[in-house]
């Protein structure tokens, strides 16, 4: 707006306050349905998914956003402040029942809410009125979970403890930040993510990547004449920084925190639908932190059990494991996945769920329309279905 009114320059007449109030709004309302006709008639043709969110305002207020999502987009539904109203699994339910009721239930294929034990309790209740609708847990909460239990972990809490205590010192003074910068060439050591332990990813990454300069500033005459690097403080962050340990240990931490934050990179971006690539790319991330630990199971197992705790009953739902069946960049590429039981069982699962009012349906798709596409029959055997095997998925592009 601002860009708009320079453009024009001197001698542009504001609209009144009655127009604002009157006509220009009215105007902008019927653009505004126009828009949204596109999303609806999308919307009825491919279901859409209901998210909600509680979050508090700087007043300390509760809030509740519910919103629906789906080919193109998101949009917001309401929102209901909660301040005074316990988040009980029954108050939770009654609002997700009532925007399935104002969006029509045939059009909404699933409800997405992090883990929270009274959303566990609102999806029960919700599967008991509508069976049909898959009530599915937020996967970016989810792998943030495990990026926390994991760093929670002893041997990982360490690293994470002494990289913050360095660059809460650094940061916590005029000149060592100064000296900071004269090494790096200007680049920051602290980089934010999408969630805080996707932070410490990035920062003990930057970190890596500046080893020599840390190392040849903590050793410079420059960083030792500073008198705050002699205080407690200083002298620990300068053992940090020259420990062969503590770099042995990012390094590693590193390895396993990678393969999980990409995956994070992946349902965290709003460029294309990732559920049916989710379950396959958690898959592909356990290998390589194994990988990271030389295969021996006696060092990843505790990292595996908090992955495999997080990932139990909420990445690998139904729904999750007929996306990775149904995807062909998985199955095509390798059909041993279709004599999987547990693939077979999930598929059925899901067919009954989403046709739970039509038996022929269920059917029709379990024993026809499955094989059709296992055998790459019909429009299965088309040149797109086939070149979708070599698929690249790769969030950092958008891709």
């Amino acid at each position: 707006m601002c860009e708009a009114i320079g453009q024009f320059g001197p001698g542009l007449t504001p609209p009144t306050q009655d127009a604002f109030r009157g006509s220009l709004l009215e105007e902008e309302y019927e653009r505004t349905k126009c828009l949204l006709q596109e999303r609806e008639a999308k919307k009825m043709k491919n279901g859409c998914s209901i998210m909600t969110d509680a979050w508090s305002d700087r007043k300390r207020r509760s809030i509740m956003n519910i919103c629906t999502n789906c080919a193109d987009g998101t949009s917001f539904i309401s929102s209901k402040e909660m301040s005074d109203v316990s988040h009980t699994s029954e108050v939770i339910f009654e609002l997700v029942d009532k925007a399935i009721e104002d969006i029509g239930e045939e059009n909404v294929v699933q409800v997405v809410t992090d883990n929270a034990s009274n959303n566990m309790g609102a999806k029960k209740l919700l599967l008991e009125k509508r069976p049909q609708i898959f009530w599915t847990s937020c996967a970016a909460h989810t792998i943030n979970l495990m990026l926390q239990g994991i760093g929670k972990l002893p041997r990982f809490r360490k690293v994470i403890d002494q990289a913050k205590s360095f660059t809460i010192f650094v940061y916590g003074h005029t000149r060592t930040l100064e000296c900071l910068r004269y090494f790096t060439e200007g680049k920051e050591l602290v980089r934010p993510g999408v969630t805080r332990f996707a932070s410490y990813f990035l920062t003990l990454n930057s970190m890596q990547e500046k080893k020599d300069q840390l190392r040849k500033m903590v050793v410079h005459s420059k960083w030792d004449s500073l008198k705050d690097v002699k205080s407690k403080k200083g002298k620990e962050a300068t053992a940090t920084i020259l420990s062969p340990a503590f770099w042995k240990d990012v390094k590693l931490m590193l390895a396993v925190f990678e393969p999980l934050v990409k995956v994070l990179r992946l349902v965290d971006g709003d460029v294309k639908p990732s559920m049916g690539f989710l379950y396959g790319e958690l898959l592909k991330a356990k290998r390589e932190i194994k990988e990271a630990f030389g295969n021996v199971e006696s060092r990843f197992k505790d990292v595996m059990t908090v992955i495999e705790k997080k990932m139990n009953g909420r990445l690998d739902s139904p729904l999750h494991l007929t996306a990775f069946l149904l995807n062909p960049h998985y199955s095509y590429a390798n059909p041993s996945i279709f004599d999987e039981p547990k693939m077979n069982e999930a598929f059925i699962s899901c067919v009954e769920q989403f046709y739970y009012h039509d038996e022929d349906q269920q059917e029709q798709t379990a024993n026809f329309e499955l094989k059709k596409f296992q055998n790459r029959e019909g429009p299965f055997s088309k040149k797109l279905a086939r070149t979708f095997q070599n698929y690249d998925y790769n969030p950092d592009r958008g891709t």
